[in-house]
């Protein structure tokens, strides 16, 4: 079928109730965790990971509460994920004791003078086909946004590496299934980039718009599938768009809620988080829906994530 454009119809999909719905204020980073069929994901402003066992259902969830805003998580190569994983944190990326709900920083997001800067925090990131971790940072809750944050580059060890600067909201980071081609989304811009990337080195070159979204909401997280489509949330518009490898728009699915946050694939299920509403913010439906976690199979796919490579300096730290 082609739409009266002479291009092929979007495909749609349609989601209306919540497999898990926990009223996350910031309802973010799902991971699917292999060891355990289980989905992690993160309550930003809660400062919570919940996971959910997907052999035993929602009734499963367990809640690690922290002391720190939490934004993403990571496994650790040759590390069980039941003891622990790497996390995105307020100062840069940390362990987590998952038995003790301890954490360790591994590296900080450290300015000129070597202090931490209270205005930032975390945001999204992912961990490259080298074991790396790119972490963007922000401005923290509650606060003025400004263009203070950056992308940073963890290696393992406690360098940090500034990869772009500055940034406003600096979102999901993923990689074509070649592993040549880099995605990041820069949410205030409302604009996917892309970059070659290096499988030698990991080193990126060749910057380039991918996709710009025209629309009122903002990219937010995406993950890619197994065909090269990335599959982005857009927060305000309660959407997520699948995106061609050549930067298309071919596909969207539609949640009854407004602040969609970020993706994961588990076999071909997309689950999906999203942010909280206040009442008067959309239609009572989707105020009642919102920071849910949902669930759609697409037929397709995603990509495995790659393994955080933790240096030997990974078991020293303070929190």
């Amino acid at each position: 079928m082609s739409s009266a454009a002479g291009k092929p119809a979007l495909q749609q999909w349609h989601v209306t109730e919540p497999y898990l719905h926990l009223r996350c204020g910031l309802g973010e980073g799902p991971y699917y965790e292999a060891a355990t069929n289980s989905l992690r994901f993160v309550d930003i402003k809660r400062q919570r990971i919940h996971v959910v066992n997907l052999d035993e259902g929602p009734g499963s969830v367990q809640t690690i509460q922290l002391d720190t805003p939490v934004t993403v998580t990571a496994d650790i190569e040759g590390v069980d994920p039941r003891d622990r994983i790497v996390i995105g944190a307020k100062y840069g990326i940390a362990v987590l004791d998952r038995k003790t709900g301890t954490y360790e920083y591994v590296a900080r997001f450290v300015g000129p003078d070597g202090q931490d800067n209270e205005r930032l925090r975390s945001n999204d990131g992912a961990v490259d086909p080298h074991g790396r971790f790119w972490l963007g940072t922000m401005t923290d809750i509650g606060l003025d946004l400004q263009a203070e944050g950056s992308v940073f580059l963890f290696d393992g060890t406690r360098t940090a590496q500034s990869m772009r600067h500055p940034v406003t909201i600096p979102n999901s980071v993923g990689w074509s299934p070649d592993g040549r081609t880099l995605y990041f989304t820069h949410s205030t811009e409302r604009t996917i980039f892309a970059f070659d990337y290096a499988p030698e080195d990991g080193s990126i070159s060749n910057e380039r718009v991918f996709y710009v979204h025209d629309g009122p909401g903002e990219p937010d997280g995406c993950r890619v599938d197994a065909e090269g489509n990335l599959w982005h949330a857009v927060y305000g518009e309660s959407k997520v768009l699948k995106i061609s490898p050549h930067g298309e728009l071919v596909g969207e699915i539609k949640l009854p809620t407004h602040n969609i946050t970020c993706t994961q694939f588990v076999g071909t299920e997309l689950f999906i988080t999203s942010a909280g509403m206040e009442k008067g913010e959309g239609p009572d439906e989707a105020v009642e829906l919102s920071g849910a976690l949902f669930r759609v199979d697409v037929g397709v796919r995603g990509l495995e994530p790659f393994l955080f490579k933790l240096g030997e300096v990974g078991t020293v730290g303070s929190s």
